[in-house]
């Protein structure tokens, strides 16, 4: 059985992302943290609280950051509706856990060093500051999956940046930095080809299944906003499609190792990842990218979970 933790900014494709993991046959989920990033904290502790009641489940769920490192909270309301779940104002009747989301998952990779796969699907800032308290934490980490940054495209939030590298660049830069080993996920493998259409979605919805219509219902808003703003032809899910790589890594097809650094001082390019893809800086590769990846392997992952 594998050992994952999540940390997440709860809103619709988390909350996918989320069960797919805590669905997945051969994976327990040891902890989920949540820091502020679609959503305000609270509500996405809410969030996540409610997606493992969904599942039956009974995965702690620690509150982390309720704000950036050095910048003020950007919420994505615009995006993912009211309440992060597309208006539908799910309500758990759980609770959250009582220890802090960095305390917890310092005391969780120093437990089990090198047993735990770290998967994180909003802003860094948790990882980050751990990381700062526990710098012993990067030789204890095995494998990181990061849902964020765009390699060598275009941003989802500025013509620059991908939403989450973009909320906490500060912290972003920290863990990419830290020397443990990454997979970087970008935005673009959800993109065109990796949507999920209006046939798969009625696919989903023949399932019947409360996983399937929650699935479907918690990301009405984010359908709407990525047709009509983005211009993509259906539902894109980007933390799931990472969560599906960190499950069967197979699904990523085509991965490199680069030197990734993050931008924290321009305005106008905050929070690129910037990617040294032809190895013209000389400096040594810190980061796995994943440069392609399999649409129809990543929506099978997901079929499997929502069935």
């Amino acid at each position: 059985m594998r050992k994952f933790w999540i940390d997440t900014d709860t809103a619709s494709d988390d909350a996918v992302a989320i069960l797919m993991a805590l669905r997945w046959p051969d994976v327990h989920v040891e902890g989920i943290s949540v820091v502020s990033g679609n959503v305000p904290l609270e509500m996405g502790v809410r969030n996540a609280l409610y997606t493992v009641e969904l599942t039956g489940q009974d995965t702690p769920v620690y509150p982390g950051l309720d704000r950036p490192l050095l910048r003020e909270p950007s919420y994505a309301y615009f995006f993912h509706g009211p309440d992060g779940m597309g208006g539908m104002n799910y309500q758990p009747t759980r609770k959250p856990a009582d220890k802090h989301a960095v305390e917890a998952i310092i005391e969780a990779f120093r437990a089990a060093p090198g047993e735990i796969t770290l998967v994180t699907l909003g802003p860094l800032t948790n990882i980050a500051t751990a990381l700062r308290l526990a710098p012993d934490l990067a030789e204890k980490i095995p494998m990181t999956y990061i849902m964020g940054g765009a390699a060598n495209q275009v941003g989802n939030i500025t013509p620059a940046a991908e939403y989450n590298i973009w909320v906490d660049p500060e912290a972003a830069r920290i863990v990419f930095h830290a020397g443990f080993p990454i997979l970087m996920i970008g935005w673009e493998h959800c993109r065109g080809e990796a949507n999920l259409d209006d046939e798969e979605m009625a696919y989903v919805r023949s399932f019947n299944t409360p996983y399937a219509d929650f699935a479907l219902d918690c990301n009405i808003s984010a359908l709407k906003a990525n047709r009509e703003w983005l211009g993509e032809p259906g539902l894109s899910l980007p933390d799931p499609v990472a969560m599906s790589i960190a499950l069967d890594p197979s699904i990523c097809t085509r991965r490199g190792k680069h030197y990734v650094d993050v931008e924290t001082h321009s305005e106008l390019t905050r929070g690129m990842t910037v990617v040294d893809e032809l190895g013209v800086t000389n400096k040594p590769p810190n980061i796995e990218v994943c440069w392609e990846s399999d649409p129809a392997r990543w929506k099978e992952a997901l079929y499997k979970t929502l069935r």
